[in-house]
């Protein structure tokens, strides 16, 4: 996810129609989080007055013993619902508050206690499980069966809920769950209490409750800004960019939840062009000739962007595709062709991973012949071998891709390669069901695109050539197709490809 976001008005309904020339471009992106914090502990401020009386004086920064026990007595009186909803709904607010107020280390004090303190009551699980199976007759079984599933439903579940009244709960319990994903990673606990929230959470974002809404030029000033904050996929470099983006000729999607509706929670940047697009930088160049949306026959997703980092493993893409798909197909008749142009994220790991097991036994002997003339590298025997390790010295070089002579060397290998690594499939999660290797080709193969085709020198920033040596694929939604591809996949593992991108992988190495 992009760390920058624009400098604008905040107050604005719209943005100007370009920056000042003298403010920056970006600031640093604390601003927009501090103002988001901010405005939750004032919001909530007001509903948590009531319960100031019971939690006595605030607890200190970093959240000690004597302060985390107090504080532990606020979260029982909060499930045992003393004084009724509305005061419940007060000492949530004021528990909300002291959160936000904590320092690091304080917040993980404060969570540890909520994973450890408020997990499952293990003799009440034991009781209510002999309970069930000593029912003998349908009617008693039935009441140990759901007194068993209250049982296994951990406190603190029950807790993190009553947020869900609150103004931006939500939005605080999905940030909450983003900070979890990141301290549970050496804390069993607190990954325990991460899946917790996930379930949570999935139960509440059920693609049903969500507003597909068409972002424009016109949409609100800090809207537009969080675009530019959760744009993980091409940066977009200040309002004019953004502005680009958002022309007749180009339309940008998002999902909302109505109990976050200032927030996307993913969004989808689509280009109307004639034919497939064979490389971002067209898309994106600031001085392309704007075009009439009516004449294209194509619709290219070129960004996808998942704004809320604690949904993550909750899916909207596939529903967001299909819906934008129908939208755009309603808007527009003569559109004929919907496809991605999409980054290869994981292809250079894969391939380094490769350099280093077999060094140039990636590579053909005419390749290898290639590269050694690309490089300037003479026989280094009688026998006439040459140095190992060309495909590694090529890639090493500083803008070898502007290296007329070493890039048209590297062309045959590397799409050979990327449709080598696009294809392939490898045992994924403790089913070990066959998965693709690459992210972004799991997410459009399972939700029923096929590889169309792979594009050379696609991308030349510095992330693109980094990640993929610049490459970059189309996948194709053919809607006849969809449904066939997706159970292809999902069921058998399955990679639906063109003929050029299996050929290419079939090729000798």
């Amino acid at each position: 996810m992009s760390e920058t976001q624009l400098t604008a008005p905040h107050e604005a309904t719209a943005p100007p129609a370009a920056p000042p020339p003298a403010v920056p471009a970006t600031v640093p992106q604390p601003g927009l989080w501090d103002r988001a914090l901010d405005n939750l502990r004032s919001r909530w401020r007001e509903i948590a007055a009531s319960a100031r009386g019971a939690v006595g004086a605030p607890p200190r920064s970093y959240l000690p013993k004597e302060d985390a026990e107090r504080l532990k007595l606020q979260m029982e009186a909060c499930l045992e619902g003393r004084g009724g909803e509305v005061s419940a709904r007060a000492r949530a607010a004021q528990l909300g508050r002291t959160y936000l107020s904590l320092d690091p280390a304080g917040r993980r004090n404060f969570l540890v206690m909520l994973a450890r303190d408020f997990d499952v009551d293990r003799a009440a699980v034991d009781r209510a499980m002999a309970t069930f199976l000593a029912a003998g007759d349908p009617v008693g079984r039935g009441h140990a069966e759901r007194a068993l599933r209250e049982a296994l439903e951990p406190p603190r579940l029950r807790l993190l809920t009553q947020f869900n009244g609150l103004p931006d709960g939500v939005k605080f319990l999905v940030d909450l769950r983003a900070e979890l994903m990141e301290a549970g990673r050496d804390e069993p606990l607190l990954e325990a209490l991460g899946d917790d929230l996930k379930s949570l959470l999935k139960s509440w974002f059920d693609v049903g409750f969500l507003e597909l809404t068409r972002i424009t030029w016109d949409s609100p000033a800090s809207l537009l800004e969080k675009l530019i904050k959760y744009e993980a996929v091409h940066e977009i470099r200040g309002w004019q960019d953004l502005k680009d983006r958002l022309d007749s000729d180009r339309r940008c999607f998002a999902f909302f939840h109505p109990r976050m509706p200032n927030e996307p929670l993913i969004f989808v940047e689509v280009a109307l062009v004639q034919g497939l697009s064979a490389d971002v930088q067209s898309l994106l160049d600031p001085t392309a000739p704007v075009r009439d949306p009516s004449a294209a026959d194509t619709a290219i997703f070129y960004s996808i962007s998942n704004a809320q980092k604690g949904l993550a493993g909750i899916s909207f893409g596939n529903f967001l595709i299909k819906r934008v798909v129908d939208s755009l197909a309603a808007e527009f008749p003569n559109l004929k062709t919907f496809a991605t142009l999409s980054p290869i994220p994981g292809f250079r790991r894969w391939l380094d991973r490769r350099i280093k097991e077999d060094g140039d036994g990636v590579l053909t002997e005419a390749e290898r012949t290639a590269l050694s003339e690309a490089l300037g590298y003479a026989d280094s025997g009688e026998d006439g071998a040459e140095p190992a390790g060309r495909l590694a010295a090529a890639l090493a070089l500083a803008g070898w891709h502007r290296d007329e002579r070493i890039a048209r060397a590297l062309k045959g290998p590397l799409m050979r390669l990327g449709a080598v690594y696009l294809t392939g499939v490898e045992p994924h999660g403790r089913e070990g069901r066959p998965r693709a290797r690459d992210p972004v080709a799991h997410f459009h193969l399972s939700n029923g695109a096929r590889m169309e085709r792979l594009n050379w020198l696609a991308d030349l920033s510095e992330r693109g050539l980094r990640q993929s040596c610049g490459m970059m694929i189309n996948y194709k939604y053919r809607l006849s197709e969809i449904d066939s591809n997706h159970e292809a996949y999902r069921g058998e593992g399955k990679v639906i490809a063109s003929s050029a991108i299996r050929s290419a992988a079939r090729a000798a190495g």
